[in-house]
């Protein structure tokens, strides 16, 4: 189910957990069409409503129905694929969206590396049981196939069905409709023969579609596991196109020590080096950027202080959790403390800098981004990032297609 044409821009919205309530209000407007009205239907109540009050999911599931009653989305007469390009700063990356089943996300087919949260669990199994549907899809990765990048190239060099610019961040999008059947087959084909897939974003998305899933299916006596119930929408990306930023920490305090104190604390793990006023970013894995008190340091992680051959204590968010945020600052649990921040790597330096020299923190650390072959291995070890770990982007839009569970 999908917006026509001409109704797309209208429509199509940021996904609904990178935005506070009242951003949602104003991006929305007076557009009656905007997704918004479903993805965050606190807005359709009067400010300071909660967005857990039962009343805002039931009126997410009657704008849903409203937008298919007045048109605004429209179900395909069959089943298509769709192929889904997103460019940011000159570089496009090509997904394929599909439906994937909740058998292979709860046998780890579908891999994650991150842990979720219960709360937000149940928040979101709320909108797709009041919905049932999955409105916004959820962000997985896969392993290079050639086949499927020949198919890719070949739709991308046709007229799309959807292109256009988002606001705010300027991206731009495109969307085609496959419906080719020889076409829909292979891509059947390949994916079938894909070992895992791993999830990029979406984890609290992932774990409601397939948890609501389970729900239903076991309420069923007579489910076959073909029902479109036992299926949750995904955008798929082959691993080498996609972007991984910086996730970068803001911190309130030195933990009583004074700026001369802690840099030269950093001494015993770190080679520091003092870079001047002018912006510095990591150029390296194992490298940091500190700023403090109007100044930029280098931190370079001694030979020693991690573990090549362990996924996880390999990672600078890793190292820099251990020997700097626990040891020197006494910040063991990132999910909890309210004395740490964190900053995608989309805002820049300069976020880093406003936040500092503005007196609300009192240092900021940029780590160098991961990449994705490391998420990767840590999803094949059964182990789990730690939190705060990765920022893709661009984001996928949502309300270009929309998987209804009946």
């Amino acid at each position: 189910m999908r917006p026509p044409k001409d109704l797309v821009e209208k429509v199509e919205s940021r996904p609904y957990d990178v935005l506070e309530s009242d951003e949602a209000r104003a991006e929305a407007g007076d557009n009656e069409m905007s997704l918004y009205h479903i993805i965050k239907p606190e807005i359709n109540f009067p400010e300071g409503t909660s967005e857990y009050d039962p009343r805002v999911y039931e009126s997410g599931a009657e704008q849903f129905r409203l937008f298919q009653e007045k048109g605004w989305l429209v179900q395909d007469k069959e089943e298509n694929y769709y192929l889904y390009a997103q460019t940011m700063n000159g570089k496009t990356q090509y997904g394929l969206v599909v439906c994937c089943h909740t058998d292979d996300y709860m046998q780890s087919r579908i891999k994650k590396h991150e842990l979720t949260r219960r709360d937000k669990e149940e928040d979101r199994m709320k909108h797709v049981r009041n919905t049932n549907a999955n409105v916004e899809p959820v962000f997985l990765a896969y392993k290079d196939r050639p086949v499927l990048a020949a198919l890719i190239a070949k739709y991308a060099a046709t007229e799309p069905e959807y292109d256009f610019i988002a606001p705010i961040d300027g991206f731009g999008h495109k969307f085609w409709v496959i419906s080719d059947r020889a076409d829909v087959a292979t891509i059947t084909k390949e994916f079938s023969e894909m070992d895992a897939m791993y999830i990029a974003d979406g984890h609290h998305r992932s774990a409601a579609a397939a948890l609501v899933g389970a729900e239903k299916a076991k309420a069923n006596p007579n489910n076959t596991g073909d029902e479109e119930y036992n299926f949750y929408m995904a955008v798929c990306f082959p691993e080498q196109q996609l972007t991984i930023l910086d996730y970068n920490r803001v911190v309130k305090d030195l933990n009583g020590m004074t700026p001369a104190e802690f840099l030269k604390a950093l001494e015993k793990n770190f080679v520091v080096a003092d870079k001047g006023t002018e912006e510095y970013r990591p150029a390296e894995a194992h490298e940091f950027s500190l700023y403090l008190e109007g100044r930029w340091y280098s931190l370079k992680a001694k030979p020693g202080t991690y573990d090549e051959s362990d996924p996880i204590g390999v990672l600078d968010v890793d190292i820099s959790s251990r020997l700097i945020l626990d040891e020197l600052l006494n910040i063991g649990d990132l999910r909890s403390s309210q004395r740490i921040d964190f900053v995608g790597g989309l805002r820049g330096l300069g976020e880093l800098k406003r936040r500092v020299d503005s007196g609300e923190m009192k240092m900021a650390l940029a780590l160098y981004p991961v990449t994705m072959q490391q998420i990767m291995n840590i999803a094949d070890s059964g182990k789990i990032m730690p939190p705060k770990a990765t920022w893709f982007e661009p984001k996928l839009r949502s309300g270009l297609v929309i998987h209804k569970l009946s």
